[in-house]
């Protein structure tokens, strides 16, 4: 985050504060600063985005699983409420990542994310934030 402010072109948005974005290596990085009138600025929201899969792929940085990771993570907020099969079946995300309480993977052919907790299946950011995790022994209860 520092990085990003101290590096990053800066960009004013009246809904949600002052963003600051560079790219290294491939990726954007963007993050989103509130309350500068202060000596301890509040970030208020930070995210990557794939500038360039080239760059980031051949970078010593990230690994093809980061950059899936980051392409997915960008899929999924950039079509919140619909569901996104085909973007999400090229990606290989085999490190978890959490999703509103759900840590998800993927494997390449998969048209969803799967939570590694609970098994649920997902095709969308709605469903991952409109439902629950809950580990398999709970799943019995009900």
């Amino acid at each position: 985050m520092s990085e990003a402010i101290k590096r990053g072109q800066i960009r004013w948005n009246s809904s949600d504060g002052w963003r600051f974005s560079f790219v290294e290596d491939g990726i954007r990085f963007t993050v989103v600063v509130g309350d500068t009138e202060t000596p301890s600025p509040v970030v208020v929201t930070g995210w990557t985005e794939v500038e360039s899969w080239p760059a980031a792929l051949s970078s010593p940085r990230w690994t093809e699983n980061d950059v899936h990771t980051i392409q997915l993570r960008s899929d999924l907020s950039a079509h919140r409420d619909e569901q996104i099969p085909s973007l999400i079946r090229p990606r290989t995300v085999d490190r978890p990542f959490e999703v509103g309480n759900h840590r998800i993977t993927t494997e390449a052919g998969a048209g969803c994310v799967e939570c590694n907790d609970c098994g649920r299946r997902f095709r969308s950011k709605a469903e991952l934030c409109g439902r629950r995790c809950r580990e398999p022994a709970d799943l019995t209860s009900m």
